[in-house]
């Protein structure tokens, strides 16, 4: 039995967007219908490195097909000026839930982008308004660039605002988009009076108030990951409608775990988890909502999912390497 090496370019190349999204769609359905296991994410506190180990493991099934993986991803904020390395990276390894082989190993840090920017195109497609035609981006890092890539393909996206504050990463953005969507540079209220806007920033201070918003602005904050980190200010918060992604990663690493700890911001104030919505049992944007907040955190279904896309693409368009991992080689093929 091969498992299946899966470079970067290989993920890139197979999990296609428009088939990650509502891959990820089905991932928060089997979560809220009970039809999921998600396990707390893990940290190793790395102190002496300046840096942490995360492990997400999930199963999921959506009556469909069903997928089981883990994930292993640090941070480590020095890599960059010490070792010219990223900030962030990650494995996946995607196992076969009936046998429990590893049927492939892929890099994680491409599937990480790739399922972020679809957890935001899920959002927006729920809770904004349906003829969104402009983005805002605040961060013009490399997540930012899925975001573009997922939210386009769920609405008719025709102009983007991007506000970072390295004018190199702010060019390479526009350049890279200029064929696609007319880009221009701004500061963080021109972004933030689009009809979606993205957050993708590690700020601890918050940087978009409620007067930089526009009136229905749905807003994807993605950058908070850690506890501290804080992209929206309390009054956006507080005056918004917050939809998050899962409630115990959101309290305590998400965009409102600093209002949330303080008690600024309580379970009275969180309208919805995102699977609520998709199932039904809440609605998305009505006729009546003016700002929305979709809280993401970043969830292992979603990482399960992505590669899900990824193995199967790869395995039919006949990508990546094959290999012996575990000497099963002349065992029964994996499904």
């Amino acid at each position: 039995m091969q498992t299946l090496l899966l470079s970067k370019e290989d993920v890139r190349e197979n999990a296609e967007m428009a088939d990650v999204i509502p891959a990820v769609r089905e991932a928060f359905e089997s979560y809220e219908r009970g039809m999921a296991q998600m396990p707390a994410k893990s940290y190793i506190d790395l102190k002496q490195y300046n840096g942490d180990f995360r492990a997400m493991p999930a199963y999921l099934d959506t009556g469909d097909w069903d997928a089981a993986g883990l994930k292993w991803v640090n941070v480590h904020p020095d890599n960059s000026e010490k070792y010219g390395l990223p900030t962030v990276m990650g494995t996946m390894i995607y196992s076969d839930p009936e046998t429990a082989v590893p049927i492939s190993l892929m890099d994680g840090t491409e599937l990480t982008m790739k399922r972020t920017g679809a957890a935001a195109a899920v959002a927006t497609d729920e809770l904004a308004i349906r003829d969104a035609t402009t983005l805002g981006i605040v961060g013009a890092g490399i997540q930012s660039y899925t975001q573009v890539e997922a939210i386009s393909e769920i609405r008719p996206i025709e102009e983007i605002v991007v506000s970072d504050l390295e004018e190199t990463r702010t060019k390479q953005f526009i350049d890279h988009f200029a064929d696609r969507f007319s880009v221009s540079a701004g500061d963080v209220s021109d972004a933030a009076s689009c009809d979606v806007l993205s957050t993708v920033t590690p700020v601890r201070d918050p940087i978009v108030t409620l007067d930089d918003l526009g009136d229905h602005t749905h807003v994807n904050a993605m950058g908070a990951d850690a506890e501290g980190k804080q992209e929206l200010t309390n009054e956006v918060l507080l005056n918004a409608k917050i939809t998050i992604d899962d409630h115990a990663q959101t309290t305590h690493s998400g965009e409102i775990n600093v209002p949330y700890s303080d008690g600024t911001i309580t379970d009275n104030d969180i309208y919805a988890d995102l699977g609520e919505i998709i199932v039904g049992t809440k609605d998305g944007r009505t006729s009546d909502d003016g700002i929305t907040v979709f809280d993401s955190t970043g969830l292992a279904i979603q990482d399960v999912a992505t590669a899900h896309i990824a193995y199967h693409a790869a395995k039919e368009n006949g990508n990546g390497t094959e290999f012996d991992l575990l000497g099963f080689a002349n065992s029964q093929p994996a499904r």
